[in-house]
């Protein structure tokens, strides 16, 4: 009878084990689909570049520069006007002359 209730016991502990590492598992799993949903998730260009260039002198050269650099770096500076500080990859593209491509 004791080793009835022992062997229970032990199956017992040994599913709880098992349970939470299952768990543990699937939440690493989860929270790695996460970021990388995050990392390939993809701005609306036309959207963050038809406010960035509604104050240019030339809105559709800009545009145009706007959604190319968008769509290499998945990212828009805030505002109508500098603020490249707060997406290094656009600040960081150059036409061939060297000067620089982003709005």
């Amino acid at each position: 009878m004791t080793s009835t209730r022992t062997t229970t016991l032990v199956l017992f502990i040994i599913c709880l084990i098992f349970i939470q590492e299952l768990e543990i598992h699937g939440l690493e799993i989860d929270g790695g689909n996460q970021d990388m949903a995050a990392a390939h998730q993809h701005i609306d260009c036309g959207g963050k570049c038809g406010y960035r260039c509604s104050k240019a002198g030339r809105p559709k050269i800009c545009m145009r520069a706007c959604k190319t650099c968008c769509q290499r770096c998945n990212c828009v500076p805030p505002g109508t006007a500098g603020n490249q500080n707060a997406c290094p990859c656009y600040a960081s593209l150059t036409t061939h002359g060297g000067k620089l491509k982003c709005p």
